[in-house]
């Protein structure tokens, strides 16, 4: 976190273990679309996209615009923003913010896939940083955005996660258990529950980029972002396990299935 970075910016990563669901799914969104459109020569080089540009927009319902859409940025705008920025939250902001943390709560990788196709995406460079909780500012408009065309692909199976990955990594969910998550290291593979003392964390977005066999096992070598930390694990894809409610929480229970699920992955056409 930058040290110029807004004080309330600060306050808020510090509260915090890891990103939350939003930012981690936008993410893992921003990722796709930046291997997607190197593999296609659409750029040149990897191009980091905007994934708070994402968390900002997807899911968003806008407005019609009444009238010609502005063109020009002036230091009026500039100080409109600032005096935004640094005073204090009035009650109806305080309000709009709890309704912007309950669409966050809801956006998934896909939505913001779609986000991006119908809206564009800036570079990483033109929007404020990953977790920033300062207001957009009302000249975000004018601000480049690249524009992104395709369609979403989503796979249930590993068998048609495979033939996804012919074409580039894909998008995934990993069921992650605790402490296993945090021992298995670069060189172990992760499978999941081990017993006694393993508790449910929950589902992760993360990016499948290979598929190889460790010991005459297959396993997938997964992009994952654990309390703020970016890191490549290797995944039993073999692995199949089940839980029970908890205590009467149904929360807890979750049919047999494996490790990796919910496949997904942006087609774009140029």
């Amino acid at each position: 976190m930058s040290s110029r970075c807004h004080p309330d910016c600060q306050r808020a990563a510090a509260a915090k273990e890891e990103d939350d669901s939003a930012e981690r799914a936008a993410t893992v969104a921003a990722n796709l679309i930046s291997t997607a459109r190197v593999i296609l020569k659409l750029d040149r080089e990897f191009t980091e996209y905007s994934a708070q540009y994402l968390v900002d927009n997807a899911l968003v319902v806008k407005e019609p615009v009444q009238g010609p859409p502005r063109s020009t940025l002036t230091i009026a705008d500039c100080l409109e923003h600032l005096v935004d920025v640094t005073s204090p939250k009035t009650e109806a902001e305080l309000e709009e913010m709890a309704k912007q943390q309950q669409r966050r709560a809801k956006i998934t990788v896909k939505d913001c896939l779609e986000c991006a196709f119908k809206e564009g995406i800036p570079r990483r460079e033109h929007w404020a940083h990953l977790g920033c909780v300062s207001k957009v500012p009302p000249y975000a408009s004018l601000i480049p955005r690249v524009p992104v065309k395709g369609e979403v692909i989503e796979a249930k199976t590993l068998e048609d996660a495979f033939k996804l990955l012919q074409h580039g990594p894909v998008g995934a969910k990993l069921h992650v258990f605790s402490p296993e998550i945090d021992l298995v290291g670069e060189d172990g593979v992760y499978d999941g529950p081990s017993g006694g003392g393993t508790s449910y964390v929950g589902l992760r977005d993360v990016i499948l980029v290979a598929v190889d066999k460790i010991n005459g096992e297959a396993v997938g070598t997964v992009k994952i972002c654990y309390k703020k930390n970016t890191s490549f694990i290797n995944v039993s894809l073999s692995r199949m396990f089940t839980t029970l409610a908890h205590h009467g929480d149904d929360s807890q229970t979750i049919a047999p299935t494996g490790l990796l699920v919910d496949f997904i992955v942006p087609r774009l056409s140029k």
